[in-house]
């Protein structure tokens, strides 16, 4: 049973916006990479336990703090007996472990060892459920989910599931027999109460409104090569078709990402949409969508 689906995090919609309106550093750019490549790769692993069997829930992307230390779990299963910590990771080609270090086998670059990130968020957690007064069996796994990706000396004794072992890893899963009570439920409930809506350690850029290239841009290819027609922002590029005001609602929630300590006002959206419409046509999309605050002089959309 799934408990809390997967959406992207306000980091990667923001580096994802930032990408197409602005000019990322080639730090910047490798760093929002790897955010949408992970994504990805979380993504492709839900949909691969969706159809998982016997009892057990499913929670997706937790950010947990405890004794004043953060940690993520892309996929959290509980079972019967035993609790999964489960970090997907979509590397590709060819690396090597060396003492602690990831490398690429064709680049040279390193990476983080993945199985010290690992190790950090399993004790946090058990740290956790002790806090909680709590006992349950922890089994912290990496999935490398690309099917592309080769980890050469690999160490027998890690908890690594690589691309070819991932179908035998979940039919093991599947032939455990998993019956949950109560405590699982408050346990699972408590889980996602704790969670953190926001990621303190996230890394953006610096940017300002100035800087930003405005106007509306295709939701499917992302080109900036679009005109009005009958009522729809049309493609030039891909050939899309977005109604108007699903256009203007997108984006509204692009501008308040972006500038949350910014008021959302029919003038406020109409410079930074630039959408060749009247006022009137941007008004009505913003009743239709947000309560309206303040009187017509100065009307605030929350």
């Amino acid at each position: 049973m799934l408990l809390k689906a997967r959406t992207e995090s306000d980091e990667l919609l923001t580096l994802r916006s930032l990408n197409i309106r602005t000019e990322l550093t080639s730090k910047e750019r490798f760093y929002y990479e790897n955010l949408e490549r992970g994504y990805d790769g979380e993504v492709k692993f839900d949909s691969m336990i969706q159809d998982l069997r016997q009892e057990r829930y499913i929670i997706n992307d937790l950010l947990l703090e405890v004794n004043n230390s953060f940690f993520q779990i892309d996929t959290l299963i509980i079972s019967q007996g035993v609790i999964h910590l489960i970090d997907v990771k979509n590397f590709y080609g060819d690396c090597y472990l060396n003492t602690d270090n990831l490398y690429s086998v064709s680049t040279g670059r390193e990476y983080k060892n993945p199985i010290n990130q690992l190790n950090r968020c399993s004790s946090l957690f058990r740290q956790l459920l002790q806090n909680l007064n709590l006992n349950y069996l922890v089994d912290a796994t990496i999935i490398f989910i690309n099917p592309e990706f080769t980890l050469y000396q690999a160490p027998l004794d890690q908890p690594f599931i690589l691309p070819t072992q991932i179908n035998r890893f979940l039919r093991e899963l599947n032939n455990v027999s998993s019956q949950l009570n109560d405590g699982h439920k408050k346990l699972a409930q408590k889980l996602i109460e704790l969670n953190q809506p926001k990621n303190p350690f996230a890394m953006l850029p610096t940017f300002i409104y100035d800087q930003i290239k405005k106007g509306p841009y295709c939701k499917i290819c992302k080109s900036f090569q679009v005109t009005i027609r009958h009522h729809h922002l049309v493609c030039n590029n891909c050939g899309d078709q977005e109604k108007i005001d699903q256009a203007i609602i997108r984006n509204v929630k692009e501008f308040s990402l972006l500038f949350p300590n910014e008021d959302i006002t029919t003038k406020a959206i109409s410079d930074w949409s630039r959408l060749d419409l009247c006022k009137r046509t941007y008004t009505r999309a913003l009743k239709r969508n947000f309560n309206v605050v303040g009187n017509t002089r100065s009307t605030i959309y929350k």
